[in-house]
């Protein structure tokens, strides 16, 4: 195997063309300077320099290494710097993953800061399910905004909120003035969103602790489908306050308490540690991150405002 340890030794000798010179250069003895240039004459199979009177010329090999040496040094000098992101000139496609709701809500605002600040990069977004998070490692995945309870290993990220899942019907609703008991609760006819993560599964757990179940109408993909159905039918829809929110400040609907105790929902924007270090990777989840705890923080405390007043 090659010893490029020599290379520091050999570009001062080919530079200062003096063994006493090159020795206090690199803060070593001369005899040391000299067992090294045995070294690299034994590795290049040249003597490199040779000795003409009081001082030293180089041979042919040693003039081409002058010449190669400086420029495939700084070049590996090089490979030791930091990443720098160029947004201008950063062409890569980046991957994000969350419900339907954030493509819709939060999603239009990254890309116009991606479109503004980086115009060749682009973005793809996929529907994600919780069960992928033990597998982040495996999939072509940059980011992931998602409620999570524990983080596994090797996964990085940031925390951006907390919520409480609350139920969401229209105004016209028989519930829609009476207090949401426990059992109106479980007789309501309920709609379950399957798409982008698991939202509302503690309740059914909650539910079940206490030999309850709950009545499932229609089970959608998208929040905006289930909203629809909301507006035509006396269904209802448990859902994280800040996404109740802000459907309710759209359309003509009303928000309740659930009436079964559930602990608060942990959001977070994560990623896989072969990432953490990336330039580009790290342009990218700093652009994306006020966004979505921007949104979060922005609907929840509507939510609190809305969940206040129809107490």
């Amino acid at each position: 195997m090659n010893n490029y340890k020599l290379l520091p030794a050999l570009i001062s000798i080919l530079q200062t063309r003096n063994l006493t010179q090159s020795a206090k250069d690199l803060n070593v003895t001369q005899s040391a300077m000299s067992k090294t240039l045995t070294q690299i004459r034994h590795a290049f199979h040249d003597q490199i320099v040779i000795r003409e009177g009081n001082h030293f010329v180089l041979t042919r090999r040693g003039e081409e290494l002058m010449q190669q040496l400086p420029s495939l040094l700084l070049q590996l000098d090089n490979l030791y710097l930091p990443n720098v992101m160029d947004p201008g000139s950063c062409r890569r496609k980046f991957t994000f993953a969350s419900s339907d709701y954030v493509a819709q809500a939060v999603l239009p605002a990254i890309c116009h800061n991606i479109e503004r600040q980086a115009p060749h990069a682009g973005i793809e977004y996929l529907l994600w399910q919780k069960e992928q998070l033990a597998e982040l490692s495996e999939h072509n995945l940059d980011l992931v905004s998602t409620i999570a309870q524990s983080i596994p290993a090797n996964i990085h990220g940031k925390m951006m909120a907390e919520d409480q899942l609350v139920a969401v019907f229209r105004s016209s609703h028989p519930l829609s003035t009476d207090q949401l008991s426990i059992d109106n609760y479980c007789n309501a006819r309920h709609i379950l969103i399957s798409g982008g993560g698991d939202k509302d599964s503690p309740v059914d757990k909650a539910l079940a602790a206490a030999g309850r179940s709950r009545k499932i109408f229609a089970c959608v993909p998208f929040f905006q489908s289930a909203v629809e159905l909301l507006l035509q039918t006396d269904t209802m829809l448990t859902t994280p306050l800040h996404i109740a929110a802000d459907f309710a400040q759209r359309y003509d609907l009303q928000i309740r308490a659930l009436p079964i105790d559930i602990e608060a929902q942990q959001y977070y924007l994560l990623w896989h540690a072969k990432h953490h270090h990336n330039a580009e990777h790290k342009w990218f989840r700093e652009l994306c991150y006020p966004h979505l705890k921007g949104h979060l923080e922005t609907t929840i405390s509507q939510g609190m405002k809305l969940l206040h007043t129809s107490k």
